[in-house]
């Protein structure tokens, strides 16, 4: 087994302590980065047992640390920075055997830029699958999918990209993609609503306006 694929699992494993599942889940659904004690207080666990799970995750790359005041204040008497933790952008990925459809997926944005593949194509084939994944209704569609979608102000944001390593090669093509799919997963569910690109720092480029009746 290679290092990289070892490394996986064993971060992914380490998701398999309940506890720890559950404070990973709780940081990767908070908008901004956790302390210890919000951590502690929301799955019901000392901040020491807090502590050492967190701390855990961070080692396995599936949490990212940084340190800040939380007072807002600075210079002498301020306090220590508190330790904050958010989910890290690293992916894992384990497969038995190993598969590797990122590559795939890669080699058909190349295409794309290379004018080969015309993007229209892809759009459609994105909508095309958007409406089968809409059948099982919008909300389970999103969620199954990946982009964790999180209601603000009248409109759905996703907290997370779920072609991010796509987006680091090819942004304005999987962009497209985005949008297309979301579009088809809103028409497949019956949904009066409308997807567009709004690209936003911590969110995916799609955003979801739904038409109340």
């Amino acid at each position: 087994m290679g290092s990289e694929r070892h490394d996986d699992l064993e971060a992914l494993s380490a998701l398999a302590e309940p506890i720890r599942r559950a404070l990973y889940e709780f940081v990767a659904a908070s908008d901004d980065s956790v302390s210890r004690d919000d951590a502690a207080a929301a799955v019901g666990v000392s901040r020491q047992v807090a502590a050492h799970h967190l701390d855990r995750l961070a080692a396995d790359g599936l949490l990212d640390v940084e340190f800040r005041r939380l007072t807002g204040k600075s210079g002498p008497g301020a306090g220590r920075p508190a330790k904050l933790y958010r989910r890290s952008d690293r992916e894992h990925h384990v497969s038995v055997p190993p598969r590797r459809y990122v590559i795939a997926a890669q080699i058909l944005l190349d295409a794309a830029r290379a004018g080969g593949l015309p993007r229209e194509a892809l759009e459609e084939a994105a909508r095309r699958a958007g409406k089968e994944i809409g059948k099982r209704g919008l909300d389970r569609a999103l969620e199954e999918t990946g982009y964790e979608p999180a209601s603000n102000n009248g409109e759905i944001r996703f907290r997370n990209c779920p072609f991010h390593a796509l987006r680091e090669q090819d942004q304005e093509t999987t962009c497209c993609l985005n949008v297309a799919l979301v579009e088809g997963m809103v028409a497949g569910a019956g949904v009066d609503a409308d997807a567009r690109f709004a690209p936003e720092e911590g969110y995916c480029c799609v955003r979801l306006s739904v038409r109340r009746r």
